[in-house]
C-alpha cells in the first residue's frame, strides 16, 4: 500500500540571484513519504537550484519549504533531516572508507559501538562489505558513488537528495547503478529526490517525474503519464522522440495538421489551436498514393530493433519507426494511428522561431535575418578557432545548421513604425488579462507572435514587433531541428 503522507511541500518558491531576474518562479510541489522523485530537465533549467534550497545550501527569495508541515527554509543544512549526494561525490581523499562513512556520526558524538554497527550495515546495503580499510583512490567511479551514498544514508535522513550522481559513470555502469539505486530505495524506505537531465535515468527509477524548464514546473506524473500524455510541446519534445505539428481541432473527433485531417480522440473544443504530438511508432508508411499524406524518404537509420525513417512531406519532416529499410528518395504514403495522436493546447507563453544559419552567422527567417551571439553559442576549442579564422559560418551554413530563437511575450513591444521592429504583421487576436493585453500578431508568412503590451491596440492594426537583443535566447540545433548540447 502506497504511503499517502506528505513529507515535503514546496510552496510558491522563487529564487533570484539578481533583482527581478528569477531563476525559479512560483514553483509548487508535494512529495510523499517514501517516494522516488526525479527532477528532470535540460542543463540550466533550475533543478539543482531547487535541490540546493531543499538541502539548505541556498535560501529562497520567496516561498516556503515545509518538512512535515514545518517551514525549514531558514534552517541551516545541519538542522534538516536531509542529506545530499553530490555530483562529484565529495569524499575525503585522506580518509579511508570507514572514516569517510563514519565522519558525520562522529561529528554527532555517536558512541563507537553504534558507529561500527551503522557503518557495517550501510556497507552491506551498498554491497561493499570488507572495504572499510581501503583508500578512496583505490575505488572505481561506481564504487566511489556507492560510498558517497553510504555516507549519506548512515545518518538515517528522512530525505536523500542526489544531484546527478551518475553523470561521471560510463553508460554500462550508469545502467547498473540505476537498478542498484532503485533497489536501495526499496530497502531503505526513505524519500529520494534525484536530479538528472537524462530521461532514461528518470524513467527507469522514478515513482514520480517532475519536468522543469526555465525555472518552472512543466509537468509531474509517472513515467507512463509523462511519456504518453505530455502537458505541452516542451515535455513532448524532451521526453522520448516525437513528431510535433501545429494544428487545429477541426471536429469533435478530428484534427487538422501537416496539410491533412486525421481522426483522433480529444476533449478539446472544436477550433482550439493545438500542438499535435505523434510518436514515431504511431506513424505508418504505406505504398505511394495511399495514406493521408505523401512524401519522400530522406534517410533511414538502423537502431538495432528498428529503422528510424525520416520522410519529407511538404514542409514537414516526419519520423517513423519501421522494421524494414527504406532508401533515400523512395516515394511513400504516410498515415497515423488515431490512438497515437495526442493533442495539447498550443503554448503561446514563449515565442519560438527556427531558421537556418547563413555564412555570416545570422538566423534566416522569412523577412528577417538575426545575428547570433557567436561567442556565447560556439564554445568548443574547434569552434572558437574557426570563429577567429572566419570559417565557422561557411561550415555551419553548408551543414544546414539551424538555430531556435525564443523570447517571452512580456519582453517584446508593439510599434506603429514598420521599420522599428524585427517582425511585422497584423493584430489578429486581443485578450485582456487584467493588467495588460495579450496580442497575437500574424505576419504575411503566417508566422504568429504573442506580445504582452499595456497599451490598447485594435484588431487588424499593422504593427512591428520590437524584441530587445538581450530578450532573445538562442539554441543551437542540428540540421534536422533537434536540440544539441549548447544554448
Amino acid at each position: 500500500m502506497k504511503n499517502t503522507e506528505n513529507i515535503i511541500e514546496l510552496r510558491h518558491l522563487k529564487k533570484c540571484y539578481e533583482p527581478d531576474k528569477p531563476v525559479i518562479e512560483d514553483f509548487n510541489l508535494t512529495v510523499k513519504k517514501g517516494e522516488f522523485v526525479t527532477f528532470l530537465g535540460p542543463s540550466g533549467c533550475g533543478k539543482t537550484t531547487i535541490l540546493r534550497m531543499i538541502a539548505g545550501f541556498e535560501e529562497p527569495t520567496e516561498g516556503e519549504i515545509l518538512l512535515h508541515g514545518k517551514d525549514i527554509s531558514k534552517l541551516p543544512p545541519n538542522e534538516r533531516q536531509v542529506n545530499t549526494v553530490f555530483q562529484n561525490y565529495a569524499l575525503f581523499p585522506h580518509l579511508n572508507i570507514y572514516d569517510n562513512i563514519a565522519f558525520g556520526l562522529r561529528q554527532r558524538k555517536v558512541p563507537k559501538d553504534q558507529i561500527r554497527e551503522k557503518v557495517r550495515r550501510v556497507l552491506e546495503i551498498v554491497d561493499l562489505e570488507g572495504f572499510e580499510k581501503r583508500s578512496v583512490s583505490s575505488l572505481s567511479g561506481g564504487q566511489q558513488q556507492r560510498i558517497a551514498i553510504a555516507r549519506a544514508i548512515v545518518n538515517e535522513p528522512e530525505i536523500l537528495l542526489l544531484d546527478e550522481p551518475l553523470s561521471a559513470l560510463d553508460y554500462k555502469m550508469r545502467q547498473e547503478m540505476q537498478l542498484e539505486l532503485k533497489l536501495m530505495h526499496e530497502q531503505l524506505g526513505i524519500t529520494f529526490i534525484f536530479v538528472t537531465h537524462d530521461q532514461e535515468e528518470a524513467m527507469t527509477m522514478s515513482d514520480k517525474i517532475v519536468v522543469i524548464a526555465n525555472g518552472m514546473l512543466q509537468q509531474e506524473g509517472t513515467a507512463e503519464e509523462i511519456y504518453s500524455t505530455p502537458s505541452n510541446a516542451f515535455v513532448a519534445d524532451f521526453i522520448g522522440e516525437s513528431n510535433i505539428f501545429n494544428g487545429r481541432k477541426s471536429g469533435e473527433r478530428s484534427v487538422y495538421f501537416a496539410g491533412a485531417e486525421f481522426d483522433c480522440a480529444s476533449d478539446l473544443p472544436v477550433g482550439t489551436m493545438v500542438d499535435a504530438m505523434v510518436r514515431p511508432q504511431s506513424v505508418i508508411l504505406t505504398a505511394p498514393g495511399k495514406g493521408r499524406l505523401q512524401g519522400q524518404v530522406l534517410d533511414s537509420v538502423f537502431r538495432g530493433r528498428y529503422y528510424d525513417v525520416t520522410v519529407q512531406s511538404g514542409k514537414n519532416e516526419i519520423i517513423s519507426q519501421e522494421h524494414r529499410r527504406y532508401e533515400p528518395g523512395d516515394e511513400v504514403g504516410v498515415d497515423i494511428r488515431p490512438e497515437g495522436i495526442h493533442l495539447m493546447r498550443r503554448d503561446l507563453t514563449v515565442n519560438h522561431l527556427v531558421g537556418a544559419l547563413d555564412e555570416k552567422l545570422r538566423v534566416c527567417l522569412e523577412g528577417a535575418k538575426i545575428p547570433v551571439p557567436a561567442e556565447k553559442l560556439f564554445t568548443s576549442p574547434q569552434e572558437k578557432k574557426e570563429l577567429s579564422e572566419g570559417t565557422l559560418g561557411r561550415r555551419l551554413a553548408s551543414e544546414g545548421t539551424r538555430v531556435e530563437i525564443s523570447f517571452h511575450p512580456r519582453r517584446a513591444q508593439l510599434s506603429d513604425d514598420p521599420e522599428a521592429g524585427i517582425f511585422r504583421g497584423n493584430i489578429t487576436s486581443i485578450i485582456y488579462k487584467g493588467d495588460h493585453y495579450s496580442y497575437q500578431v500574424t505576419d504575411e508568412y503566417q508566422e504568429e507572435y504573442t506580445v504582452d503590451d499595456e497599451y490598447l491596440w485594435n484588431e487588424g492594426d499593422f504593427v512591428s514587433v520590437i524584441v530587445p537583443e538581450d530578450a532573445m535566447e538562442f539554441k543551437l540545433l542540428d540540421a534536422r531541428g533537434k536540440g544539441g548540447d549548447k544554448g
